[in-house]
């Protein structure tokens, strides 16, 4: 399977819009912009389907992987990127994530493991809270076992380094399904026989600050994708909100 594939879309949706920022929902494996990590992935960026959905020019103020869905926030002019990245260095910016993850996952958790940027090589001190939300066990053999089991849960991470959350959870056994980096091979190829289910399960579904131009308390939230309103009816989990 090429899970390099973009999913077939002809609109991103928007979440929010004033004089100063755009938010929007991201859908999977849609790199944010072009840049040295990604240098050999040819495909059009999340900034290049704006420009021609919108006819404008947007710029990032934070990153989200190309492989996770959810809100990602751009400025509308280069000028308004430092105060709200100023947010995200003081750690003013609540980020909530949801991932179906392999495995019975402890009803909460904290993991506190220093992350190692993959182009540098340096660790750097990172923290994630967690809280599983739902959990199945399916009478779907996956190797080495007769049966499979998977946890929803509920990331509240306190930093944001590059692929946190996917090397956190791998970390204590829990691997986001559809990581095909980090995760395990097995669950991620039964999602795809049984369920056609080709994606990362991990949403960054909500995202909380005081803006720094108008001053306005906000909380952003992002619809789920697809793959995950198919795999929550499936299992019959309820629904996760905020």
């Amino acid at each position: 399977m090429n899970t390099s594939i973009q999913p077939n879309i002809t609109s991103i949706e928007i979440v929010f819009e004033d004089n100063y920022i755009l938010a929007v929902n991201k859908p999977n494996n849609f790199l944010v912009h072009h840049s040295n990590y990604a240098r050999n992935i040819e495909e059009i960026t999340l900034l290049e389907f704006l420009s021609n959905q919108l006819g404008t020019e947007y710029y990032p103020i934070h990153r989200l992987d190309r492989k996770t869905s959810g809100i990602i926030l751009l400025a509308k002019q280069k000028e308004f990127v430092a105060p709200f990245q100023e947010l995200f260095n003081k750690n003013e910016i609540h980020k909530t994530y949801f991932a179906i993850v392999r495995g019975f996952s402890p009803e909460t958790g904290k993991i506190d493991s220093p992350v190692k940027n993959d182009d540098t090589g340096v660790y750097k001190d990172a923290l994630t809270n967690y809280q599983t939300i739902s959990s199945i066990e399916l009478d779907i053999p996956v190797t080495p076992y007769d049966k499979s089991r998977y946890s929803l849960i509920k990331l509240m991470p306190e930093t944001g380094r590059m692929h946190q959350l996917r090397k956190h959870l791998n970390k204590i056994n829990h691997p986001i399904v559809g990581d095909y980096k980090y995760g395990d091979r097995f669950h991620n190829r039964m999602f795809e026989t049984e369920f056609n289910c080709n994606y990362l399960f991990l949403h960054a579904q909500k995202i909380e600050f005081t803006h720094p131009l108008s001053y306005q308390k906000m909380c952003l939230t992002a619809n789920f994708t697809d793959d995950w309103l198919k795999i929550i009816n499936k299992f019959n989990w309820q629904f996760p909100c905020e």
